[in-house]
């Protein structure tokens, strides 16, 4: 703003230096022609307003850009990040980074990473503790930030890089080398990026070998090469983007149970199954496998009449792929996901003590997953598979003090809709089981007000009865009757055929909240019942709620 005033100080002092020259051409020719003089005082006025005009849109843009500037550098989300990035630092690295910047006398940042690591320090205390002013304190985090980047970046050095490396240096070997050597070394290059399935870089290989081997009959041979895997490529990158694209409509699938969103997973899969026939790549096989084995389970599920490979043998063949190619780092990180796939087998098919092997490590690595995984799998249903497991072996009380663990430092992203919803609704519930039904209202009216779920009208009073049934809890009634109606009002848009869970879990909250009280508890038992044998979409979270005595007795006010 001061930027501002000031530009406008200057514009007024132009004015009136322009006024005090109009006074003296009056006073001097105020005897001479008027026309002259009316020309020469238009002339000042128009030049004054131009330039008024330009200074004041000068200043208001600079005066908006610095602000941004200023809000940029100072936001506390940038700031958490660094702290999250620092606290994730396994034990090892935390100290290799701390050494070097002992060793390289950059003790103030060593300091501010060991605040960030050990202490719960606000900034302005952390700047008293360094003795810096505010932007020695924001120029210290930023190298701060660049520092472990670049110690992350030399971690990631493998046999992998190395080729990588070698295969940017092509140019310079040929340019440098006799011809003969330049072969010899390509040919030999050719051999390991054939080990680590690195179709791009082979192009690069090839075409070099291609013109290379221009005046001799190899030349013919090396095109043939070049042109498959560009080939081959183009349909690993297309069986990527087919592969994000299916998870990416599972989730409106699952939320909706349109049957156009499942008509385009089935066309997708499809597609997929006849993109990895068309070449003998195990990489092809894996991204197939990825989306197949989901897609039984949940979308199209197995037939005695289906002539299709067992859900166990493919995912055996994917764990023989992944232990041939150890030094794949897709492949390294792709085995969370088979992992993952192998509790959503086990699971689905009531096998559960085999699920148990997996559990265990997909829970502990369920924020990653959730985060990290979403272009090759659906991970948003693990959280419903965690709620149906601990709720069969009668663990829920324990979820919310996990999650306060395990979800620490999650960051989910807005915009991946099905995702954010499953995770808050997952929230929520877990608040339920613990009685913070306060808490689990708040994570469910943030959802209601954050998103626009028109698109989704199951999951929406799905949504609602749940927090419906928290108002109730809280003896809300008020909010509690609001949201009834409303609820109430989209079922009978949706029609109440298919909302006959909804329907039936409403009448247990109105029972309970009726001023009748005879054999209240009777009535809401008699009506849970006829629940569990409803069939519902993917996405029902008031399935999750069990209506068990200590429901009844908090229901009936016992």
């Amino acid at each position: 703003m001061e930027y501002y005033v000031y530009f406008c100080g200057l514009i007024y002092f132009y004015r009136y230096s322009c006024i005090q020259k109009i006074l003296f051409h009056w006073k001097v020719r105020k005897s001479q022609n008027l026309e002259h003089l009316y020309t020469k005082i238009f002339g000042y006025y128009f030049l004054i307003s131009k330039l008024e005009q330009f200074f004041r849109k000068f200043a208001i843009r600079l005066t908006r850009r610095i602000k941004i500037l200023l809000n940029c550098r100072n936001t506390p989300n940038t700031m958490a990040k660094l702290k999250n990035i620092i606290k994730q630092l396994s034990t090892n690295d935390y100290e290799a980074i701390y050494n070097s910047l002992v060793e390289s006398n950059a003790e103030k940042s060593a300091l501010l990473l060991k605040y960030m690591r050990e202490k719960q320090l606000s900034d302005s205390k952390i700047m008293e503790d360094l003795d810096v002013n505010t932007n020695a304190y924001y120029t210290l985090r930023s190298r701060l930030n660049q520092k472990i980047e670049e110690y992350l970046l030399n971690q990631m050095e493998s046999p992998r890089t190395e080729l990588l490396k070698k295969v940017a240096n092509i140019t310079e070997i040929i340019f440098t080398k006799k011809q003969a050597i330049a072969i010899a070394t390509l040919k030999k290059l050719e051999r390991e990026l054939l080990d680590y399935d690195l179709s791009n870089e082979l192009t690069i290989v090839y075409k070099n070998l291609k013109k290379l081997h221009i005046n001799s009959a190899d030349y013919f041979h090396y095109s043939q090469l070049y042109n498959r895997h560009i080939a081959y490529m183009l349909a690993v990158d297309k069986a990527e983007d087919m592969l994000a694209e299916y998870f990416k409509k599972f989730g409106f699938f699952a939320l909706s149970g349109d049957e156009t969103d499942k008509l385009g997973l089935i066309l997708l899969n499809n597609e997929m199954t006849n993109v990895a026939n068309l070449y003998q790549s195990h990489r092809l096989k894996v991204y197939q496998s990825c989306m197949s084995v989901f897609h039984r389970l949940y979308v199209e599920e197995d037939k005695p009449t289906d002539n299709l490979e067992p859900i166990e043998d493919i995912l055996e063949e994917v764990s023989h792929t992944f232990d041939s190619y150890k030094a794949d780092s897709i492949y390294y990180h792709l085995k969370l996901v088979f992992e993952y796939l192998k509790l959503e087998y086990y699971n689905h098919y009531k096998v559960y003590k085999k699920a148990e092997k997996f559990y265990e490590d997909v829970n502990e690595s369920s924020a990653i997953l959730l985060s990290n995984y979403n272009l090759f799998t659906y991970p948003a249903q693990f959280l419903s598979t965690k709620l149906e497991r601990t709720l069969r072996m009668n663990l829920q009380g324990q979820l919310y003090e996990e999650n306060e663990a395990l979800f620490e430092n999650f960051e989910y992203d807005d915009d991946n809709i099905a995702l954010y919803i499953n995770y808050v609704v997952y929230r929520a519930i877990c608040c339920y089981y613990a009685d913070k039904y306060s808490e689990a209202a708040k994570w469910l009216n943030d959802l209601l007000n954050d998103l626009s779920l028109k698109r989704y009208p199951y999951a929406t009073i799905e949504i609602k009865s749940i927090l419906a049934l928290q108002y109730c809890l809280m003896k809300e009634m008020d909010l509690f009757n609001q949201l009834i109606n409303s609820i109430q009002r989209q079922i009978r848009i949706l029609g109440k055929e298919d909302c006959s869970h909804i329907i039936s879990f409403l009448k247990i909250m109105k029972i309970a909240t009726s001023e009748a009280k005879k054999e209240k508890a009777e009535k809401i038992r008699n009506v849970a019942d006829k629940i569990s044998d409803v069939d519902r979409r993917l996405f029902s979270p008031t399935k999750y709620i069990k209506i068990d005595d200590k429901l009844v007795k908090l229901l009936c006010g016992d």
